[in-house]
Protein backbone atom coordinates (compact mmCIF):
# COMPACT_ATOMS: atom_id res chain seq x y z
CA UNK A 1 0.00 0.00 0.00
CA UNK A 2 1.36 3.27 -0.88
CA UNK A 3 0.19 6.10 1.76
CA UNK A 4 0.30 9.91 0.63
CA UNK A 5 -0.38 12.36 3.05
CA UNK A 6 -1.58 15.69 1.54
CA UNK A 7 -1.19 19.03 4.14
CA UNK A 8 -2.58 22.14 3.18
CA UNK A 9 -1.38 25.09 5.90
CA UNK A 10 0.10 28.46 6.93
CA UNK A 11 4.04 28.89 6.80
CA UNK A 12 3.48 27.85 10.58
CA UNK A 13 1.93 24.74 10.34
CA UNK A 14 -1.57 25.40 10.86
CA UNK A 15 -4.66 24.31 9.19
CA UNK A 16 -7.17 26.29 11.06
CA UNK A 17 -7.81 29.28 13.10
CA UNK A 18 -8.33 28.27 16.76
CA UNK A 19 -12.20 28.76 16.15
CA UNK A 20 -12.02 25.96 13.07
CA UNK A 21 -12.09 28.60 10.15
CA UNK A 22 -9.78 27.15 7.08
CA UNK A 23 -11.74 28.05 4.21
CA UNK A 24 -9.56 29.04 2.11
CA UNK A 25 -6.02 28.68 3.46
CA UNK A 26 -4.37 27.65 0.54
CA UNK A 27 -5.63 29.61 -3.10
CA UNK A 28 -7.24 28.45 -6.23
CA UNK A 29 -4.13 26.81 -7.59
CA UNK A 30 -3.34 24.80 -4.94
CA UNK A 31 -6.85 23.36 -4.81
CA UNK A 32 -6.59 23.10 -8.44
CA UNK A 33 -3.67 20.20 -7.77
CA UNK A 34 -5.20 18.79 -4.59
CA UNK A 35 -7.83 17.85 -7.23
CA UNK A 36 -4.94 16.49 -9.54
CA UNK A 37 -3.46 14.11 -7.19
CA UNK A 38 -6.64 12.85 -6.05
CA UNK A 39 -7.51 11.59 -9.87
CA UNK A 40 -3.87 10.10 -9.43
CA UNK A 41 -5.22 7.44 -6.37
CA UNK A 42 -7.55 4.67 -6.15
CA UNK A 43 -8.83 5.95 -2.60
CA UNK A 44 -8.85 9.69 -0.54
CA UNK A 45 -9.36 9.65 2.92
CA UNK A 46 -10.49 11.56 6.04
CA UNK A 47 -11.24 11.34 9.36
CA UNK A 48 -15.17 11.09 10.46
CA UNK A 49 -14.85 14.37 12.25
CA UNK A 50 -13.41 16.25 8.92
CA UNK A 51 -16.43 14.78 7.28
CA UNK A 52 -19.29 15.54 10.16
CA UNK A 53 -17.25 19.43 9.97
CA UNK A 54 -17.51 20.09 6.45
CA UNK A 55 -19.59 17.36 4.43
CA UNK A 56 -16.87 16.87 2.02
CA UNK A 57 -17.54 15.42 -1.53
CA UNK A 58 -14.14 14.22 -1.97
CA UNK A 59 -14.43 13.87 -5.60
CA UNK A 60 -12.40 15.34 -8.64
CA UNK A 61 -13.39 18.71 -9.59
CA UNK A 62 -11.43 18.97 -12.86
CA UNK A 63 -12.79 21.05 -15.72
CA UNK A 64 -11.81 18.31 -18.17
CA UNK A 65 -11.83 15.84 -16.33
CA UNK A 66 -12.85 12.35 -17.70
CA UNK A 67 -10.71 10.17 -15.42
CA UNK A 68 -12.15 7.23 -12.56
CA UNK A 69 -13.04 8.77 -9.70
CA UNK A 70 -11.44 7.56 -6.39
CA UNK A 71 -13.06 5.93 -3.80
CA UNK A 72 -13.83 7.57 -0.46
CA UNK A 73 -12.67 6.44 2.62
CA UNK A 74 -13.92 7.92 6.69
CA UNK A 75 -12.25 6.46 9.62
CA UNK A 76 -15.64 6.47 11.48
CA UNK A 77 -14.84 4.13 14.54
CA UNK A 78 -18.52 4.73 15.84
CA UNK A 79 -20.36 5.08 12.06
CA UNK A 80 -21.57 8.63 13.69
CA UNK A 81 -21.67 9.21 9.69
CA UNK A 82 -24.90 10.77 8.87
CA UNK A 83 -27.13 8.75 5.84
CA UNK A 84 -27.54 12.69 4.93
CA UNK A 85 -24.14 13.58 4.05
CA UNK A 86 -22.59 14.13 0.79
CA UNK A 87 -20.80 10.93 0.96
CA UNK A 88 -23.40 8.76 2.21
CA UNK A 89 -25.62 10.55 -0.56
CA UNK A 90 -23.35 9.51 -3.45
CA UNK A 91 -22.24 6.18 -2.36
CA UNK A 92 -24.16 4.77 -5.25
CA UNK A 93 -22.37 6.51 -7.82
CA UNK A 94 -18.78 6.71 -6.44
CA UNK A 95 -17.44 3.66 -3.77
CA UNK A 96 -17.61 5.08 -0.30
CA UNK A 97 -16.23 2.93 2.62
CA UNK A 98 -16.52 3.85 6.34
CA UNK A 99 -13.75 1.96 8.46
CA UNK A 100 -15.21 1.34 11.44
CA UNK A 101 -14.29 -0.77 14.80
CA UNK A 102 -18.44 -2.00 15.29
CA UNK A 103 -20.81 -4.08 13.26
CA UNK A 104 -21.74 -2.75 10.37
CA UNK A 105 -24.91 0.05 10.28
CA UNK A 106 -27.87 -0.72 8.35
CA UNK A 107 -28.59 2.56 7.33
CA UNK A 108 -24.89 3.24 5.94
CA UNK A 109 -25.63 0.01 4.18
CA UNK A 110 -28.66 0.38 2.73
CA UNK A 111 -27.57 3.73 1.18
CA UNK A 112 -24.73 1.34 -1.08
CA UNK A 113 -21.79 2.67 1.94
CA UNK A 114 -19.38 -0.60 2.75
CA UNK A 115 -18.53 -0.30 5.88
CA UNK A 116 -15.53 -1.92 6.46
CA UNK A 117 -15.00 -3.43 10.33
CA UNK A 118 -11.58 -3.69 12.01
CA UNK A 119 -9.80 -4.36 15.27
CA UNK A 120 -9.33 -0.93 17.03
CA UNK A 121 -6.94 0.37 19.60
CA UNK A 122 -6.92 -1.55 22.80
CA UNK A 123 -8.15 -4.27 20.86
CA UNK A 124 -4.55 -6.52 20.19
CA UNK A 125 -3.60 -3.34 17.71
CA UNK A 126 0.01 -2.14 17.20
CA UNK A 127 1.55 1.06 16.14
CA UNK A 128 -0.58 3.76 18.06
CA UNK A 129 -0.64 2.60 21.70
CA UNK A 130 -2.70 5.01 24.30
CA UNK A 131 -2.46 7.93 21.74
CA UNK A 132 -5.15 6.53 19.26
CA UNK A 133 -7.29 4.21 21.76
CA UNK A 134 -10.47 3.43 20.39
CA UNK A 135 -9.90 4.42 16.43
CA UNK A 136 -9.24 1.78 14.13
CA UNK A 137 -5.70 0.48 14.10
CA UNK A 138 -4.35 1.69 11.07
CA UNK A 139 -2.43 -1.30 9.78
CA UNK A 140 -5.60 -3.12 10.13
CA UNK A 141 -7.39 -0.33 7.93
CA UNK A 142 -4.85 -0.31 5.32
CA UNK A 143 -4.97 -4.44 4.95
CA UNK A 144 -8.50 -4.22 4.52
CA UNK A 145 -8.41 -1.12 1.51
CA UNK A 146 -5.68 -3.55 0.03
CA UNK A 147 -8.27 -6.46 0.46
CA UNK A 148 -10.78 -4.41 -1.83
CA UNK A 149 -7.85 -3.74 -4.60
CA UNK A 150 -7.26 -0.34 -3.14
CA UNK A 151 -3.36 -0.09 -3.10
CA UNK A 152 -2.95 4.21 -3.87
CA UNK A 153 -4.11 5.85 -0.65
CA UNK A 154 -4.75 9.83 -0.70
CA UNK A 155 -4.72 10.64 2.82
CA UNK A 156 -6.59 14.03 3.57
CA UNK A 157 -7.77 13.87 7.04
CA UNK A 158 -6.72 16.62 9.93
CA UNK A 159 -4.03 16.77 12.19
CA UNK A 160 -5.56 13.78 14.32
CA UNK A 161 -5.27 11.58 10.81
CA UNK A 162 -2.27 12.96 9.65
CA UNK A 163 -0.23 12.11 13.14
CA UNK A 164 -2.10 8.29 13.35
CA UNK A 165 -0.74 7.54 9.79
CA UNK A 166 2.85 8.98 10.83
CA UNK A 167 3.21 7.36 14.10
CA UNK A 168 2.38 4.03 12.39
CA UNK A 169 4.84 4.73 9.91
CA UNK A 170 2.81 4.51 6.89
CA UNK A 171 3.26 7.48 5.28
CA UNK A 172 5.41 6.99 2.09
CA UNK A 173 5.24 10.49 0.61
CA UNK A 174 3.75 13.73 1.84
CA UNK A 175 2.60 16.71 -0.62
CA UNK A 176 2.39 19.65 1.27
CA UNK A 177 0.49 22.71 0.35
CA UNK A 178 2.26 26.02 2.23
CA UNK A 179 0.40 29.48 2.00
CA UNK A 180 2.25 33.16 2.55
CA UNK A 181 -0.06 33.46 6.26
CA UNK A 182 0.87 32.56 9.82
CA UNK A 183 -1.80 31.77 12.26
CA UNK A 184 0.22 31.25 15.24
CA UNK A 185 0.21 29.33 18.11
CA UNK A 186 -3.44 29.19 18.65
CA UNK A 187 -3.78 27.87 14.91
CA UNK A 188 -5.14 24.35 14.57
CA UNK A 189 -1.94 22.50 13.56
CA UNK A 190 -1.75 20.43 10.74
CA UNK A 191 -0.14 16.86 12.52
CA UNK A 192 -1.09 16.10 16.02
CA UNK A 193 1.03 14.46 19.00
CA UNK A 194 3.50 12.08 17.53
CA UNK A 195 5.00 11.13 21.07
CA UNK A 196 8.77 11.47 19.78
CA UNK A 197 11.06 11.70 22.93
CA UNK A 198 13.65 11.97 20.81
CA UNK A 199 15.18 13.33 17.26
CA UNK A 200 16.49 10.19 16.09
CA UNK A 201 12.41 8.96 16.40
CA UNK A 202 11.57 11.63 13.93
CA UNK A 203 9.95 10.52 10.81
CA UNK A 204 12.27 11.30 8.34
CA UNK A 205 11.55 12.58 4.94
CA UNK A 206 13.74 13.80 1.57
CA UNK A 207 12.20 17.15 -0.32
CA UNK A 208 12.07 16.06 -3.54
CA UNK A 209 10.26 19.46 -5.35
CA UNK A 210 9.29 23.20 -4.67
CA UNK A 211 6.70 24.11 -6.98
CA UNK A 212 4.84 28.03 -7.20
CA UNK A 213 1.49 27.34 -7.26
CA UNK A 214 -0.08 30.79 -7.36
CA UNK A 215 0.96 32.43 -4.21
CA UNK A 216 1.36 29.27 -2.26
CA UNK A 217 4.18 26.59 -2.17
CA UNK A 218 3.66 23.07 -3.09
CA UNK A 219 6.64 20.89 -1.65
CA UNK A 220 7.00 17.18 -2.62
CA UNK A 221 8.39 14.60 -0.17
CA UNK A 222 9.35 10.95 -0.06
CA UNK A 223 10.20 9.04 3.14
CA UNK A 224 13.88 8.03 4.26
Amino acid sequence: MSVTLKLATSLDGRIATAAGESRWITGEASRAAVHQLRGEHEAVLVGVETALADDPELNVRLPGYSGPQPARVVLDSRQRLSPQCRLVQTARDIPTYVVATTAPEPALLDAGVRVLQVRGLGEGGLGEGRLGEGRPELNAVVAALAAEGLSRLFVEGGGQVAASFLRCGLVSAIEWFRAPILLGDEGRPAVGALAIAALSEAPHFRRTEVLEVGDDLWERYVRI
